[in-house]
């Protein structure tokens, strides 16, 4: 059996990638790809006949599999479908770092699924609190609450739209400027920020369309995402590449961290570093960049 270390709420989520938990081929080296998150996929990508099954995968991965500092996230099946509960079990039982609630649409939703994560810890011997969650919002009835989803449970690190679903109850479809999701994408944002959880784009399935892609990337990281999921590993480094910092905003924000805690060990509050004043709200967005550096091998210090 492979131990896992307790996941982190917050950590560097840049990728998440999903696969099919029913298939052992696919998931067993998963690790190798890079990828900051996989998402082993119980809903839509496993038949309805075949669920025992991909539970049955799941589980012995989960035990077996070595998947080293890449993280390990379980979509289970909706709580209007027999599946979720016993999806819980299996996830619990078998040391899943995170279960990823799909179609949640209220902060109940959050707490049917943390009651039972918590009764499957006790069941299975597993530290409470340790299962994370995070929720994907499929609908407009979940964008309209994602601020209370957000904020439902201390074991929630995230909130991730659901592309294909949401353009369904909308009647739109993919466009090459985003229009289609952009207000949803942003009241979700909002909603995460103010929550103090992290914020996850939809999946890009045209595999052929390299450059939609590569421009659908670059505005999640203006609106200011902290990852995008993904569906094929060839995503995998241009997301990094884009999410990853230049080396003058790699400088700027050591710059900044560091006159912060000299000036935090003086006293001081607001100081200014080449000119320009800085004060406690910049650090966090420099702390965060030099995480972004140090995970894309351009940073070696030691202020993160």
């Amino acid at each position: 059996m492979i131990p896992r270390p307790k996941p982190e709420r917050f950590r560097l989520r840049r990728t998440m990638m999903f696969m099919n938990a029913q298939k052992p081929g696919l998931i067993k080296d998963a690790y190798i790809y890079g990828v900051d998150s996989i998402m082993l996929d119980l809903e839509d990508a496993v038949a309805e006949n075949q669920k025992d099954a991909a539970r049955f995968s799941l589980y012995h991965a989960l035990k077996t599999i070595d998947y080293g500092d890449t993280e390990v996230i379980v979509r289970i099946n909706g709580l209007d479908t027999p599946h979720w509960q016993e999806d819980i079990r299996v996830c619990v039982a078998g040391g899943a770092d995170g279960i990823r609630i799909a179609k949640c649409e209220s902060a109940q939703d959050v707490l049917t699924v943390e009651k039972a994560v918590e009764e499957a810890e006790k069941e299975f011997g597993v530290e409470v609190g340790r299962t994370l969650l995070m929720a994907a919002l499929e609908s407009p009835k979940g964008i309209l609450n994602a601020y209370e989803i957000c904020a439902a449970s201390p074991r929630m690190f995230g909130v991730a739209i659901s592309g294909g679903d949401f353009r369904k109850c909308m009647q739109t479809k993919p466009t090459a400027s985003g229009i289609d999701m952009l207000t949803a994408r942003g009241m979700m944002l909002i909603a995460a920020r103010a929550a103090g959880v992290q914020c996850f784009d939809t999946v890009f399935t045209d595999l052929d369309d390299n450059e939609g892609f590569l421009a659908e990337v670059r505005q999640n990281k203006e609106m200011g995402f902290d990852g995008k999921s993904l569906i094929n590993p060839k995503q995998i480094r241009p997301v990094h590449e884009i999410f990853a910092p230049t080396q003058k905003e790699v400088v700027q924000a050591e710059m900044w961290v560091q006159a912060f805690r000299e000036a935090q060990a003086k006293g001081i509050g607001v100081f200014t570093v080449n000119g320009k004043m800085v004060d406690v709200a910049f650090i966090p967005g420099a702390e965060r960049t030099l995480k972004l550096a140090k995970a894309c091998g351009m940073y070696e210090g030691d202020l993160v």
